[in-house]
């Protein structure tokens, strides 16, 4: 179901226990069950209309959150899904309901120092369309820096770079300004830009998402949220 686009595996398994899926018009309510690729998969319309109810939430992320489970004495970022934090500039027409503060994951990282767009989303086709091994959706950054960067410092940049002992995707790298890099990535290791910037001989300070594919941060103010809008997509 899954590989089918249908759902995430999460929600798979929610379906097969409620008895919400059909195969060859036989009710499949067991986990695990193995079926042929050429078999006829229908879901009741109760899991279309369960999913339909998910939300997915566009944050500004200040500094001081980190983007998952909280560590180290420091908050995630979700707690910011509140009310009182919900943008007025919001444009999608959807109403708070407390439930859409419930089962947010976020959809790729923002380290502790970073600011900017970060995606929690109750939907797992969106989170695997964000971060799943195949993803091709590019995420825009502008990132200050300190030091001096050579024309070769800056191919390697764009590409040659090797990290955890994998060469980098290719990345698009130019000066925005006299201090501040543009980086446009399609990939997201741990601290990927600060460490790419410290082997070229820069120091990061200041670093910040603008985009994640085509949903621009926009003027949506640090510490606020809005909702993804039912015309949007990534």
């Amino acid at each position: 179901m899954g590989e089918l686009g249908l759902c995430s595996r999460r929600e798979a398994e929610e379906w097969i226990v409620n008895g919400w899926v059909r195969v060859d018009g036989a009710i499949v309510d067991t986990l695990g069950v193995r079926v042929a690729r050429s078999a006829r998969i229908e879901v009741d319309p109760a899991a279309r209309a369960q999913q339909r109810e998910q939300v997915t939430i566009i944050l500004h992320k200040p500094v001081g959150y980190v983007s998952g489970q909280a560590e180290d004495g420091y908050e995630p970022a979700v707690v910011l899904v509140r009310p009182e934090n919900h943008w007025g500039g919001d444009a999608s027409g959807i109403a708070f309901k407390p439930a859409h503060a419930q089962g947010l994951a976020p959809a790729g990282r923002l380290d502790i120092d970073s600011t900017g767009l970060l995606v929690l989303t109750q939907d797992g086709r969106i989170a695997k369309q964000l971060i799943g091994a195949d993803s091709g959706i590019d995420k825009e950054y502008l990132v200050r820096v300190e030091g001096h960067l050579s024309d070769r410092g800056m191919q390697l940049l764009r590409h040659g770079l090797r990290l955890d002992g994998v060469t980098l995707r290719p990345a698009q790298v130019s000066w925005q300004n006299s201090d501040q890099l543009r980086f446009v990535l399609r990939e997201g290791r741990k601290r990927q830009i600060r460490r790419m910037c410290e082997l070229v001989g820069l120091r990061v300070t200041g670093l910040k998402r603008v985009r994640t594919g085509r949903i621009p941060l926009g003027a949506l103010p640090a510490g606020q949220w809005r909702y993804l809008a039912p015309g949007e997509q990534f």
